[in-house]
């Protein structure tokens, strides 16, 4: 079966190579418009009209609108421009396929998280601050102030593939993990709750990391109230999208000292503004959008896309499937 392939994401020389070589067989077409970041929403393309197949950011109003398309793979693990019932409904009625690149970012994101986690337990950063500036020996502070993971108590928001590999990663910690989603089918590793019994498990988390994505439902649901029930001097990590946190009453949480720490990967808006609270707020580090960062990022984006190429042509399992 030959696709016409679409594709507005501009990859590296090595990964386009791979991907002309991965589609030979198909026709490969690019947008006018291509970016290199994936984050960027793609803008409306008439070549889009020829393509059975979208690969990049294609505009969503113009996924609708081109009955012709039968599978779209977006090259984030995020699909918010996507993700709302009409999209959803469209697709499933003309049985179409609509896949992300959660598995490609997993990993970064997941080691990200725990790698937080034992920067700031073990005092990294307060030591590398220390060298930064004043070059002073807090021998006693840095050394009773570091703690162990082991024992300790993670409550996830959201779960996914992200929340799976850091469940994994976890596990030789012997930490107590928990997750609170919609659906509370069991999974491995991890005490899966509604959110009913958020009320109740929140107070035990010595960690709380927010994987939420970006919708209706989840918009400033890390908000003052639930803020009030975070155990004191609890750790807050987001890798999921800054509009699910409610930034001025987290600035209020770490001023007040009730939150002990705050990390964060994503913000609203990005980039931040210099003058940003957050920027200064006390126990607050800030990475500019990086957890699912990799080296090899466009390789793999390619290759989870070629693959799910080979399972779309002959009717198999793909990746990632939302829709």
């Amino acid at each position: 079966m030959s696709l016409t392939i679409w594709c507005n994401g501009k990859f590296s020389d090595g990964a386009e190579a791979l991907l002309a070589e991965g589609t030979k067989g198909h026709r490969l077409v690019y947008a006018a418009d291509r970016a290199a970041s994936v984050l960027v929403a793609g803008k409306p393309d008439p070549a889009l009209a020829e393509a059975d197949v979208a690969f990049g950011q294609p505009d969503a109003a113009q996924c609708l609108l081109h009955r012709r398309l039968k599978w779209v793979e977006v090259t984030t693990a995020g699909y918010t421009r996507y993700d709302t019932p009409e999209f959803r409904e469209d697709f499933r009625a003309r049985g179409a396929a609509f896949t992300n690149a959660s598995d490609v970012f997993a990993e970064p994101c997941a080691q990200h998280v725990l790698g937080m986690m034992l920067a700031l337990g073990r005092q990294l950063l307060a030591s590398h601050r220390d060298q930064l500036t004043d070059h002073s020996w807090h021998y006693a502070q840095r050394r009773y102030d570091s703690c162990l993971l082991t024992g300790q108590t993670v409550l996830m928001l959201g779960y996914g593939a992200i929340g799976r590999r850091l469940t994994e990663l976890l596990a030789p910690f012997r930490m107590t993990v928990y997750a609170v989603r919609r659906q509370t089918r069991s999974e491995p590793g991890v005490r899966v709750i509604p959110e009913a019994d958020l009320t109740r498990v929140l107070p035990l988390a010595d960690h709380v990391v927010n994987i939420l994505s970006d919708n209706e439902s989840t918009r400033n649901y890390v908000n003052a109230r639930r803020l009030g029930w975070f155990k004191p001097g609890a750790r807050f990590y987001n890798v999921g999208r800054g509009t699910t946190v409610d930034q001025r009453a987290l600035v209020e949480a770490l001023q007040s000292g009730r939150l002990g720490s705050a990390y964060l990967d994503v913000m609203d808006p990005e980039p931040l503004p210099p003058d940003h609270l957050l920027w200064t707020a006390p126990n607050c580090h800030i990475t500019p959008h990086t957890a699912g960062g990799r080296r090899d990022q466009d390789d793999a984006i390619v290759r989870h896309f070629l693959a799910n190429l080979e399972a779309f042509s002959r009717g198999g399992p793909m990746t990632d499937r939302v829709v």
